[in-house]
């Protein structure tokens, strides 16, 4: 059996041009379509982990490509609606979002070089993130009222709450990390006490 849920995450990169693409299209329709895209890779978002831990095709192409992807479309969404709309109602959780996503993937990266990744694995916190921000953003793309549910409206709710839990997920994978950090601040570095190359020289 092929390994699927590297091809879905792979269709999930794939998605990310169709998403631009779509999004500057001129036509009513644009929005609708550019929100089906994302929720498309948001479903399989879902569906590659569950497959890939089912099927024990749990392999290190995918989880490095999984977040990868993930992050992608989730950074480009977020910037394409914040040039759509440049206000700080949009502008300030987006920036969280994004830096939030930077800080704790160079969190992971950090602790994995010291062995000791599980430490900062994916909390519940973070799962409820991820639910409230891709129901967001398909909500804020989508963005017109349907049947009389102000779309829009609820999207930005979801928006700020997702970028509450974003916060709230960032302190907790510090706070399991702070050992570990306070550890490696402490440690004396290689160099120290060698003579610098390239400098100023006693004359």
């Amino acid at each position: 059996m092929s390994n699927i849920p590297n091809l879905l995450t792979l269709l999930r990169i794939l998605l990310i041009p169709v998403f631009v693409v779509v999004f500057y299209l001129p036509g009513e329709w644009t929005r609708a379509v550019c929100a089906l895209v994302f929720a498309t890779a948001a479903v399989t978002d879902w569906m590659d982990g569950y497959l890939a831990r089912r099927w024990g095709q749990v392999s290190p192409l995918g989880a490095f490509l999984d977040p990868v992807a993930d992050k992608l479309m989730v950074a480009v969404a977020l910037v394409l609606l914040v040039e759509a709309d440049p206000s700080p109602v949009l502008a300030l959780p987006a920036a969280v979002i994004i830096g939030r996503e930077i800080t704790v993937s160079a969190l992971r990266e950090w602790m994995a070089g010291l062995g000791a990744r599980s430490r900062v694995a994916v909390s519940v916190v973070g799962k409820f993130k991820t639910g409230a921000q891709m129901v967001a953003i398909i909500f804020l793309i989508f963005r017109n009222p349907l049947l009389g549910i102000p779309i829009y409206q609820i999207g930005l709710v979801l928006f700020y709450l997702a970028a509450v839990l974003t916060l709230w997920s960032m302190l907790i994978y510090l706070q399991l990390a702070w050992p570990d950090l306070a550890q490696a601040g402490n440690r004396p570095r290689e160099d120290e006490g060698r003579p610098r190359s390239g400098g100023p020289r006693d004359s």
